[in-house]
């Protein structure tokens, strides 16, 4: 049983890695002009929430108040990142694996191959 608890515990560092992942995706998700403005509202609406006098679990309470936060926090990020597009979620977290800084991600259509071609008499 102390062998559960002490796992529990060693698992809080992945918990706030995966918090700190995940907000730093949202901001580079958040300027994509890819990403609906719907969905930009979720994580503006959990940024709000976690300010905000008014809680599920009222602040007062030492540790619930603040995990209670981090809970709606962590949820609103997941429902964010589900609802953005798949090709720019990987596109930025490929582009933060790599370490490169913010820049769009290109639209498929700007690349044409063609050949040209032209018939008939040049004038």
């Amino acid at each position: 049983m102390a062998d559960t608890r002490v796992t529990s515990w060693l698992s809080a560092p992945s918990l706030l890695r995966t918090l700190v992942s995940h907000l730093r995706l949202a901001g580079r998700l958040l300027r994509e002009p890819v990403v609906p403005l719907l969905a930009k509202a979720f994580p503006v609406m959990a940024a709000v929430y976690a300010i905000s006098p008014l809680d599920f679990v009222p602040d007062v309470l030492p540790v619930l108040g603040q995990l209670d936060d981090l809970g709606v926090i962590l949820i609103v990020l997941q429902i964010f990142l589900n609802l953005c597009p798949a090709r720019a979620v990987d596109f930025h977290r490929a582009a933060l694996a790599q370490g490169r800084k913010y820049c769009e991600m290109p639209s498929a259509g700007e690349i044409i191959d063609a050949e040209f071609r032209r018939e008939g008499p040049i004038r």
